[in-house]
């Protein structure tokens, strides 16, 4: 039998990052209360700067609510599936470093499984 070659083609991006922007109404917990567009904002200039982005590298992308507001501001990294919290621009510049750039997770940033909205 002869073996076929994977016609499969290869992925437009390496890798997706979504940042909630979702924002709830009456005081409900949500990515938008916690600066979560400044860290969008940041990714997309780091990533920019770094020579990432682009068709075969990164795309920085905005979520509606991802169903983890517990744990707020979330990014999630694909094809990983790797779910990040952050603080400051220091994280985000650490993930744009070593997960996007890398392929490195970022353990200290990572999002414990059982956070849900």
């Amino acid at each position: 039998m002869k073996a076929t070659a994977d016609l499969t083609p290869p992925p437009y991006f390496q890798r997706h990052i979504f940042f909630c922007l979702n924002e709830r109404k009456a005081g409900e917990n949500c990515c938008a209360a916690h600066e979560a567009q400044k860290g969008f904002d940041r990714c997309k200039a780091q990533v920019k700067a770094a020579g990432l982005n682009g068709p075969g590298q990164v795309r920085v992308n905005k979520a509606g609510c991802l169903d983890r507001c517990a744990g707020g501001p979330v990014a999630v990294v694909y094809p990983e599936g790797v779910w990040y919290t952050y603080v400051d621009e220091s994280d985000i510049d650490e993930i744009v470093q070593s997960h996007l750039k890398n392929g490195h997770v970022v353990t200290r940033l990572l999002m414990a499984g059982s956070v849900g909205r």
